[in-house]
């Protein structure tokens, strides 16, 4: 079983060389979207999220809702390990994969094969596990034998399912997305979504932030809206979305 629970977690990122300038301090304000304040030793510090309580159980699949700057990225990226809460409790059960930067670790001098096992260890994967894979990856991604030439050399959509076809080989029990991904041309775009659609329906928790009305509504059973880094809906996406978008 997979959980994951919040209590009053709060984020805060300190901004040094910022004290004492109101009109600069009111410049992080606008450009970040968060609230400022000022931590115990009087450092001016953005909140980038306040006060989440929520819990999330096996077959939860949410959505995160909010403009540029709400939080949603923070939260992922809170979610995923990346950062650690400033104040607050974060318990999380079960195994974490993560769709957010799916060439994270990409070498371009390195050949395809190369940037499986590069990648394939970055998602957490043993070298055996990824060998017993190689094979599948490569067909998948369709790069026959540049599989075996350096990166550099690969074409924009041959990069880009390489590696979709190396992340989304894994399945995590809590599966973290921004946006929903599909990449490649049309032929190639039908096997990614079919993958995608057997990647979340065989994970125990999806945590997706997306700008998609509809994507939202066909894939989520719950939807948190986030504003300022505050939770300002949490509820049923019949409930949250219309609201958010407006009828």
């Amino acid at each position: 079983m997979a959980s994951i629970e919040f209590k009053d977690v709060c984020v805060d990122f300190p901004i040094y060389n910022a004290s004492g300038r109101s009109l600069k301090k009111r410049l992080i304000q606008v450009a970040t979207g968060g609230q400022l304040g000022a931590d115990q030793q009087g450092r001016v510090v953005v909140r980038a999220l306040e006060g989440l309580s929520f819990t999330l159980r096996d077959g939860d699949r949410v959505g995160l809702l909010g403009h540029n700057g709400a939080g949603k990225s923070t939260l992922l990226r809170l979610l995923s390990g990346v950062y650690e809460p400033s104040s607050g409790n974060a318990r999380i059960k079960g195994e974490i994969g993560s769709l957010i930067d799916i060439s994270l670790g990409i070498d371009p001098e390195a050949t395809g094969r190369e940037n499986i096992y590069l990648r394939g260890g970055l998602l957490g994967m043993t070298k055996a596990q990824i060998t017993s894979q190689i094979e599948n990856i490569i067909e998948f991604s369709e790069l026959g034998d540049f599989v075996d030439m350096p990166l550099r050399t690969y074409s924009t959509g041959m990069h880009l399912r390489l590696a979709f076809a190396v992340s989304t080989i894994v399945r995590p029990e809590i599966l973290l997305m921004d946006e929903w991904l599909s990449v490649g041309d049309e032929g190639f775009k039908h096997k990614a979504e079919e993958r995608m659609t057997e990647l979340v329906q065989s994970t125990n928790i999806l945590v997706i932030a997306s700008h998609s009305r509809d994507l939202v509504l066909h894939t989520c059973n719950r939807v948190i809206w986030l504003e300022h880094g505050k939770v300002r809906m949490d509820g049923d996406p019949q409930s949250v979305v219309p609201a958010y978008f407006g009828a």
